[in-house]
C-alpha cells in the first residue's frame, strides 16, 4: 500500500513503515469503532462496504456501545463488540474495552472519550481516526484526518480509506437491506420527531405544511410516520387534518417495516434525524429541515436531497419547506426554489 496525501493529515513513522510493508490482501483483522445512534449507523454503510472491498481477506469487527445497537449494520461485518454505556467498576470497563482484541488496523469512527480509551487499550499495527482536534491526532492515532462539519460525514469516513489508496465509489453505495412496501397510491412521508426537542420543527408548522401539501398534491397520499416515543404519536395530527381524505397516520412500526415504507415513498420530509438518513441510504428523495444543527454534515449532494435552512439560523417558514417539497416532486406550478434554501 501507499499513503496518498500531500497536506491535511497526521501520519506517524509507524504508519509509514506498516503501509510500506503491507498489501490490502495481507490484512487479516480490522476493527471499526462506531458509537452512534441509528442515523449515524446508516451512513457508516458506505465505509464498511468499501472497507470489505479493499481488504478482502480481513475479519471485520464492529465496536458498538450498548445504548446504540439499534440499526447497526451487522450484515456488513463478521463480529460485534459491545461496551456498556455506563456503570461498572473501572476494571470492568477496561476489561470490556480490551475485549476488542489485537487487530491489524483499528478505525475509530467515533472520536469520543470512550472510543479513545478503546483505541488506547487495544494493540493494532495501525490506528486510524478522524478527530476534531489536532492534539488528538498524535495522542491516539497513527493516521488521522481532521473532520469537518462542512462536509457530509459519510464522505469524511471514506477519506480514511482514500489515504491508503482505496478508490471509493461515488455516488456512495449504501446497499440498505429490506424490501420496499409500495401502496396503491404514491405517497409522501412525514416524520415530526428527532433525537432531541431542539432539532424539531414546531408541530404546528408540520400541520400547516401537510395541510397545504395535501391540497396542492391531491394525487399523493400524505402519511405521517408514528415514532416510538409518546411525543411522536400521530393520532392527534391526523385528527386535525381529517378534512383531507389523503392524510393518513401509521401505527408504531419495526425498523424493517419503517425501512420498507421509506423505500416506497416518493419523498420523505422531516427534521435532522435518523429517519432522514435511512431515506438517504434507501435512495429516497428527502427534504430536511435544519435550524439547530449544521446541515452540511448530513447533506449529501448526490441524489434528490434538499436541505431547507436560513443563513442566519432562523427557523424555516412553512412556505419555504412547502416550496422545496413541491419542487422535489416536480410540481409544474413551481418555477424555481429560492437559492437560499439549498
Amino acid at each position: 500500500m501507499k499513503i496518498w496525501y500531500e497536506k491535511g493529515a497526521w501520519i506517524s513513522k509507524k504508519a509509514r513503515r506498516f503501509v510500506d510493508q503491507t498489501t490490502p490482501e495481507s490484512v487479516k483483522f480490522i476493527a471499526v469503532i462506531r458509537h452512534a445512534a441509528l442515523g449515524d449507523m446508516v451512513i457508516t454503510r458506505p465505509f464498511l462496504i468499501e472497507l470489505r472491498r479493499f481488504f478482502p481477506n480481513a475479519r471485520i469487527t464492529l465496536s458498538l456501545v450498548s445504548n446504540y445497537v439499534y440499526g447497526a449494520p451487522e450484515d456488513l461485518v463478521d463480529a460485534i463488540h459491545i461496551v456498556s454505556r455506563k456503570g461498572g467498576s473501572i476494571s470492568q470497563r477496561i476489561k470490556e474495552y480490551k475485549a476488542l482484541g489485537e487487530q491489524d488496523i483499528i478505525f475509530d469512527l467515533a472520536a469520543t472519550t470512550r472510543s479513545f480509551w478503546i483505541t488506547l487499550f487495544n494493540k493494532a499495527k495501525l490506528k486510524v481516526g478522524f478527530p476534531y482536534h489536532m492534539a488528538q491526532q498524535w495522542m491516539y492515532y497513527d493516521i488521522a484526518i481532521l473532520r469537518s462539519d462542512m462536509q457530509p460525514e459519510a464522505e469524511v469516513m471514506l477519506h480514511t480509506l482514500n489515504i491508503l489508496g482505496c478508490a471509493t465509489h461515488y455516488p456512495l453505495i449504501y446497499d440498505l437491506p429490506g424490501k420496499s412496501m409500495p401502496r396503491e397510491r404514491p405517497f409522501l412521508l412525514y416524520f415530526t420527531g428527532a433525537s432531541v426537542a431542539s432539532k424539531c420543527w414546531a408541530e404546528d408548522n408540520f400541520l400547516q405544511l401537510i395541510d397545504k401539501a395535501a391540497t396542492a398534491l391531491p394525487q399523493f397520499d400524505h402519511i405521517i410516520l408514528c415514532g416510538h416515543r409518546p411525543e411522536e404519536s400521530v393520532e392527534h395530527l391526523v385528527d386535525k387534518l381529517k378534512h383531507h381524505a389523503n392524510v393518513i397516520g401509521t401505527q408504531k412500526m419495526s425498523l424493517d417495516e419503517c425501512t420498507g415504507l421509506i423505500k416506497a415513498a416518493a419523498l420523505v420530509v422531516t427534521n435532522d434525524n435518523g429517519v432522514r438518513n435511512v431515506a438517504i441510504a434507501a435512495e429516497t428523495a428527502t427534504v430536511g429541515i435544519f435550524f439547530a444543527t449544521v446541515p452540511f454534515r448530513y447533506w449529501p449532494r448526490e441524489g434528490n436531497n434538499a436541505a431547507v435552512f436560513n443563513a442566519d439560523g432562523s427557523i424555516p417558514s412553512v412556505t419555504q419547506v412547502l416550496d422545496a417539497v413541491l419542487a422535489m416532486v416536480g410540481n409544474p406550478k413551481v418555477v424555481r426554489v429560492p437559492s437560499k434554501l439549498w
